[in-house]
């Protein structure tokens, strides 16, 4: 039997109701298959009574598990709700070929630096997605604890963006709502094909790092580093000159064993400051000499042009297999203050997915691999998309 999934949204303004309209929805769209995973992600005032919504989810759909979060925003359907009260839902059934593991991790004790418990091994697991609190729940250890265990298990989630009128985390596991930590699920025997749209286009030249120290390059191409990027930024076009002044970008490569690198071959950063004493420049990640770099830039023409591809690239991947359905995880730093217009990610993944249900929230931050390892990015959409 083949993977079913079904995803509905609704702004009904009673959590319970809501979360009722956007199960039957779904229900119906199953064929009334009971769902092995539901994904919920809730906005406005239904963080007010969460334990409310997911009581109408479950006594409609009763889904074997559940996971989800408080959002900025959601999407669904073609369409995102940036503001507002809003509930987007999203369910699969795998057909008795594949089983999702839920569960809830977080810190013991008090202490930021501490042990993360309950985070379950992804050792046998086929992809994972993720869902943290930013303030309780450290997403890189625990993305670097997941790698350890299986580093090539695909992460894909984001961070929490939106709180209760009390201050605290709303993450969703079953019927319980979390306030601290992080909740995810495994997948095993499931098919999920991650893909990583992180809005940037690369500009000039590749570079060696000859010299580096931490996240601070001093050397690139054997010369002082800030000397090196004011000469490739010298070589670019007018419009990319005036892109890169918008905020300089660097792209780094994760996976060095490939004859050439496009654009998602890179894993950008943010540019933290730099020394033209010393020509250091300080960048938003651990670097070391031999990694090759380029120069990227944000603009709304290289994140469409970017998020379509590597979605029509997943769907020709799926070698004839039509896609049965999508989880999206858009920043809330795109949406319309990148496009300029409503619903762009949404609608892409709409379009290159051939309609094939899709729901997911703006995060704070979003997970996905590069060059093979799973990372928190800024700016990105990060999609999983799951074959019928």
């Amino acid at each position: 039997m083949s993977v079913a999934i079904g995803a509905s949204v609704s702004t009904l303004a009673d959590p319970f109701a809501a979360g009722a309209e956007a199960a039957a929805s779904i229900r119906d769209a199953l064929g009334h298959a009971q769902p092995d995973l539901a994904v919920v992600f809730a906005s406005g005032g239904h963080l007010s009574a969460p334990e409310a919504l997911l009581e109408g989810i479950h006594d409609t759909l009763e889904p074997a598990a559940l996971v989800g979060c408080g959002a900025g925003g959601v999407l669904g359907g073609g369409r995102e709700l940036e503001s507002g009260t809003a509930v987007a839902a999203w369910a699969a059934s795998f057909g008795g070929a594949g089983h999702a593991q839920a569960f809830h991790a977080q810190l013991s004790g008090d202490d930021v630096d501490g042990e993360i418990d309950d985070l379950p091994s992804a050792a046998h697991a086929t992809g994972t997605v993720l869902l943290t609190d930013p303030y309780s729940f450290p997403a890189d250890a625990a993305l670097a604890s997941l790698a350890a265990d299986a580093p090539a298990v695909p992460v894909l989630g984001g961070i929490a963006s939106a709180r209760t009128p009390q201050g605290s985390a709303a993450l969703f596991l079953g019927e319980e709502v979390w306030e601290t930590g992080a909740v995810g699920v495994h997948f095993d025997g499931v098919e999920l094909l991650p893909c990583v749209s992180q809005g940037a286009a690369p500009f000039g030249r590749e570079l060696t790092i000859t010299a580096a120290e931490g996240n601070v390059i001093t050397e690139l191409a054997g010369r002082p580093a800030l000397q090196t990027i004011e000469s490739v930024i010298g070589e670019l076009t007018p419009r990319e000159r005036t892109l890169v002044a918008g905020g300089l970008l660097i792209g780094i490569v994760i996976d060095t064993g490939r004859p050439d690198y496009e654009q998602g071959d890179f894993l950008v950063r943010g540019v933290l400051g730099a020394d033209r004493d010393t020509g250091a420049v300080a960048v938003g990640a651990t670097v070391h000499a031999g990694q090759i770099v380029r120069l990227h830039a944000r603009d709304a023409r290289s994140a469409d042009e970017d998020l379509r591809r590597s979605l029509a690239l997943r769907v020709g991947a799926l070698a004839g297999r039509s896609p049965a359905g999508a989880l999206v995880f858009s920043c809330n730093g795109r949406g319309r203050q990148m496009f300029g217009t409503a619903d762009h990610d949404a609608g892409a993944v709409m379009r290159e997915l051939g309609g094939a249900p899709s729901a997911g929230f703006f995060a704070a931050g979003e997970i996905g691999p590069v060059g093979g390892r799973s990372f928190l990015h800024g700016f990105t959409a990060t999609v999983a998309v799951f074959p019928s």
